[in-house]
């Protein structure tokens, strides 16, 4: 975890005399036919050849990735200086066996914690004292879990269908007061993407596949919502963005003054959806957004990344609310702004992709 995310890229130190030079020995070899090498240099944890491509960037992966296996080493394929470069790194897969329960105990932990938040629980009745009221948080808790249960496989299968390697999803259980019951959940990338093309479709994959629970989801809990006439004491209110004012307005047009909209359980899972995909889109650091913006921009994700940060700073500062800078503060101190990049940095995005 980096928690000075504007720090300056520094050059790597040389690695060791000993480490190095077995490097060159070993690995250079293993570069004939690939690339015309004209440079070496060592680096901190690294070895980089530069010098002229021989073959495709996707070509050339696919041959080192298999000649420097054996020896410990990933090779990584970028631009600079005029040349380009093979970035031989320490092996950087990591494989772990599948050990699923620490998985299981946090995702029952979160289905308990959602069926608190949606019964209301610790906040309208005594969940110990008439346990069975809790079920009323089912609608709740069963689609607030289906929307991030299949985001985060879109993200798995799409990352096993390209070959790389990544753990199963890990379920965040959120105690009261927190409303939802879940900050959401995660999966970890254990090895890195191939190239730009699957790096964006990883990443895309998650958004994608929860809205397309989320948004029936949302549709069908705003069918079962009702307009009524706002309370005199006031209620809990959350803000909408502009999907949600499109659906609510096509569910039930213009609401009278002095009314809203009471949703039903399954339309506010459906909204929590909204906003947990919202927050994964900001183009910073390892978000799914962030994923995206190197596919798109590679070397100058970390401008936009930044970028990002002050733009919430100013959007807090004009509007006055504090929840900008909660954001930008959080992923400042947590998600950092760098981002690994892909075996081949140098094949570009597809045409329908960018699009």
């Amino acid at each position: 975890m980096r928690f000075w995310p504007f720090g300056p890229r520094r050059a790597a130190g040389p690695a060791s005399a000993d480490s190095s030079a077995f490097a060159v020995a070993e690995l250079g070899p293993q570069l004939e036919g690939v690339l015309a090498v004209e440079q070496v240099r060592g680096e901190r944890h690294a070895v980089a050849f530069g010098g002229r491509l021989l073959q495709p960037p996707a070509a050339a992966v696919t041959a080192l990735v298999a000649r420097f296996r054996p020896f410990g080493y990933t090779p990584f394929l970028q631009a600079g200086q005029g040349l380009t470069w093979v970035r031989a790194l320490p092996f950087v897969d990591v494989l772990v066996p599948s050990r699923p329960r620490i998985n299981i105990i946090l995702f029952l932990l979160t289905v308990v914690s959602t069926l608190v938040a949606g019964s209301g629980a610790f906040f309208a009745f005594d969940p110990f004292a008439d346990p069975r009221r809790l079920l009323e948080g089912v609608p709740f808790a069963f689609t607030l879990l289906a929307i991030l249960g299949t985001h985060e496989f879109g993200h798995y299968f799409t990352a096993r269908a390209y070959g790389a390697s990544v753990s199963l999803p890990y379920f965040i259980p959120a105690p009261p007061p927190l409303l939802f019951g879940t900050l959401g959940a995660i999966i970890r990338m254990r090895s890195p993407a191939r190239d730009k093309n699957s790096l964006f479709d990883i990443a895309a994959a998650g958004p994608l596949a929860g809205l397309v629970v989320a948004l029936p989801a949302l549709w069908i809990g705003l069918g079962w919502s009702k307009v009524a006439a706002v309370p005199s004491g006031g209620s809990v209110t959350f803000g909408d963005s502009l999907l949600m004012r499109f659906m609510t307005w096509l569910v039930f047009g213009p609401l009278p003054a002095g009314h809203d909209v009471f949703v039903h359980p399954v339309a506010l899972a459906g909204w929590v959806g909204l906003f947990v995909t919202a927050l994964n889109l900001f183009p910073v650091g390892q978000l799914d957004g962030g994923r995206i913006a190197y596919a798109l921009f590679g070397a100058r994700h970390r401008q936009i990344s930044i970028a990002t940060f002050l733009g919430l700073l100013a959007l807090g500062a004009v509007t006055g609310a504090g929840n900008w800078f909660v954001w930008a503060f959080l992923l400042f101190f947590v998600m950092g702004f760098q981002h690994q990049p892909p075996l081949d940095d140098l094949s570009p995005l597809s045409p329908g992709r960018y699009a």
